[in-house]
C-alpha cells in the first residue's frame, strides 16, 4: 500500500477526514450549524511598537499587546513569532498563557516565516526545524493554528517543480504539527500563492487533516477581482485574517467588510476573524474603527 493511500485510510479510520482531507488531497470543509465568529487581533498590527527597544517611548511587549486586546474587548490574540524574545523557555510561555487567560483572552493562533518551495538542502531543513520549534511553542500556548507561507519559485526553477516541493514540505510539517494537535494554515501571501488558482494546486495537493488555508482578505493584489479569488479559497479556510484594504487592478481601496464576511459565511466558514492592520493611519486610531466596521459586517 503506498503512503498516500495509507494516510488517507488512517485519517478516515481516525474520523479526521470530515471534508478536510482524503486520499485526493484537501477537500472543501463541511461544518455543522450556523456560522459563528470570534474576533482577534494579530500582533503584527502593532509591529512599529513591538519592534521598539524596551524602555523607549511607545514600546510594548507581548504582555502589553495582550492587555491592549483585552482593552478592545476581543476574544483572542494572535501572537506573531517575530515579537517573542530571542530566548524562549517554558516559564515565559506559561506566563504568556496565564496572562492571556486572566485577561479573558484565547491565543487564537500564531505565525512564522518560512519558504517551503526551496530545493532540498540546509536552508529547507532549517525552515522545517524552525517550523517544528514553533509548533512546540504554540502548542504549549494552546494555539490551535499556525499560519505559514508557501514561499517563492527559486530563480531558474519551474512553478510546477516548486509546487511539488511545497506540497511535500507542507506534508512533512503537518506530520510534526499533528503530533502536537496544531493545524498549519497556508496563507495567500504573494510568491507562489499570489493567485488563487495557483494556490489551490498546493492546497488540493496536500494530504493531512492538520492542514488548511489562512485566508488573508488583503493579499490577492495582482488581479481585477480579489473578492472572487477569496471565494475560491474560502471553502478551505481554517483561519481568516482580515485587512482594511484591498487591491484591484493595482489600486488600493477600502475593504468591503460586509462582502468579505458574506464570502466566508456563504462558504461555511466558522472561527476566528483576525484583524491584521496594515493601513497608514496610526494603528491605535485605525484598529478600533476597523473592529467597529467588522462587527457591523458580522451583524448584517
Amino acid at each position: 500500500m503506498d503512503r498516500r493511500r495509507f494516510l488517507g485510510q488512517t485519517f478516515l479510520a481516525a474520523g479526521l477526514v470530515g471534508g478536510v482531507s482524503d486520499a485526493r488531497g484537501m477537500q472543501p470543509i463541511k461544518r455543522e450549524g450556523p456560522a459563528t465568529y470570534k474576533l482577534a487581533l494579530a500582533a503584527y498590527s502593532l509591529r512599529q511598537y513591538l519592534q521598539l527597544p524596551a524602555g523607549m517611548a511607545g514600546a510594548i511587549d507581548l504582555i502589553g499587546f495582550l492587555d491592549y486586546c483585552a482593552k478592545l474587548g476581543l476574544a483572542g490574540a494572535e501572537l506573531t513569532s517575530y515579537y517573542f524574545p530571542k530566548e524562549i523557555n517554558a516559564q515565559y510561555l506559561h506566563a504568556l498563557k496565564r496572562h492571556a487567560h486572566m485577561a479573558g483572552l484565547t491565543i487564537s493562533g500564531g505565525a512564522i516565516k518560512n519558504d517551503y518551495c526551496q530545493v532540498p538542502g540546509m536552508s529547507l531543513d532549517q525552515d522545517l526545524a524552525h517550523t517544528e520549534q514553533w509548533i512546540n511553542h504554540y502548542a504549549d500556548l494552546g494555539a490551535p493554528v499556525i499560519r505559514v507561507f508557501a514561499g517563492h519559485v527559486p530563480a531558474g526553477d519551474t512553478e510546477e517543480a516548486a509546487i511539488a516541493r511545497c506540497i511535500q514540505s507542507v506534508e512533512k510539517a503537518c506530520e510534526l504539527a499533528g503530533k502536537r494537535g496544531v493545524i498549519l494554515a497556508i496563507e495567500n501571501h504573494g510568491g507562489i500563492t499570489a493567485k488563487a488558482e495557483t494556490m489551490l494546486k498546493i492546497v488540493q495537493g496536500v494530504q493531512s487533516p492538520w492542514f488548511g488555508v489562512n485566508l488573508d482578505s488583503g493579499n490577492f493584489t495582482s488581479g481585477a477581482d480579489p473578492y472572487a479569488e477569496l471565494a475560491m479559497i474560502a471553502p478551505f479556510a481554517v483561519n481568516a485574517q482580515i485587512k482594511v484594504e484591498m487591491t484591484a487592478n493595482g489600486q488600493k481601496q477600502p475593504a468591503d467588510m460586509a462582502r468579505i464576511v458574506k464570502i466566508l459565511r456563504d462558504n461555511g466558514y466558522s472561527g476566528w476573524l483576525v484583524l491584521e492592520y496594515e493601513a497608514a493611519e496610526d494603528p491605535y486610531v485605525g484598529i478600533p474603527k476597523a473592529f467597529d466596521a467588522l462587527r457591523t459586517a458580522m451583524a448584517s
